[in-house]
């Protein structure tokens, strides 16, 4: 059974494998509110900005814009509110001391919904990359892309 037959992506956030080391992967519920399980769905979601923090012994999705449902009504949620993320507390004990050391922050790689139908987020512990690590990255990709096209036009 492939990624395919289990789940299905909703939104992913490209650009924190761009801007982050991901060290570590966890999948998490999302507490959602009535209409915005809708709105996924429909794939209206933008995890550009979001992270995710520790508080309380709790943790908490930030800056993740969920549209309101295109016919909803007025009890439409609002787009981007807090919502509580739901993982066990021995991975949010872990989370939490790992967040404490320098440089390590949960960003939210992607939404999707698994064969059960549930609505999960896979958070990445990051650790944030410098200007000069981005550039690397962009060469080493570039030398690939080469390196393909080369074995490609062999053949």
């Amino acid at each position: 059974m492939g990624q395919q037959d289990t789940e299905r992506a909703v939104a992913t956030n490209r650009k924190a494998f761009h801007n982050y080391f991901i060290e570590e992967r966890f999948e998490a519920g999302i507490q959602l509110q009535g209409t915005e399980v809708k709105s996924l769905r429909e794939g209206k979601v933008n995890l550009l900005d979001s992270y995710a923090s520790v508080k309380d012994g709790e943790i908490f999705l930030h800056h993740c814009h969920i549209s309101p449902y295109s016919h909803g009504n007025i009890m439409n949620h609002d787009p981007v509110r807090v919502r509580k993320l739901l993982l066990h507390r021995k991975e949010i004990n872990k989370l939490l001391g790992k967040t404490q050391q320098k440089g390590l922050t949960l960003v939210p790689l992607r939404i999707y919904f698994t064969k059960r139908g549930f609505a999960k987020v896979e958070l990445g512990l990051a650790k944030g990359k410098k200007l000069h690590d981005r550039r690397d990255s962009l060469k080493a990709r570039e030398a690939g892309r080469e390196v393909e096209r080369a074995i490609k036009e062999r053949k």
